[in-house]
């Protein structure tokens, strides 16, 4: 799960679900935060942080 801010609250969050688990990802903090595929080098998100990735509920 990719658990993201949005621009309009302090209090809201983004989640979407991964299609890998949370240790394939890289997450790089910065003016704008990125999370990236190990296992391929895409780019999963780019924008506003904190990022953070966890297991969804249940798995």
């Amino acid at each position: 799960m990719l658990v993201t801010p949005v621009w309009y609250s302090d209090e809201v969050q983004d989640m979407r679900e991964l299609p890998m688990a949370p240790g394939d990802y890289k997450v790089t903090p910065g003016a704008r935060w990125s999370v990236t595929s190990l296992k391929d080098g895409a780019t999963v998100y780019e924008g506003i942080g904190p990022v953070v990735i966890r297991r969804a509920n249940g798995a």
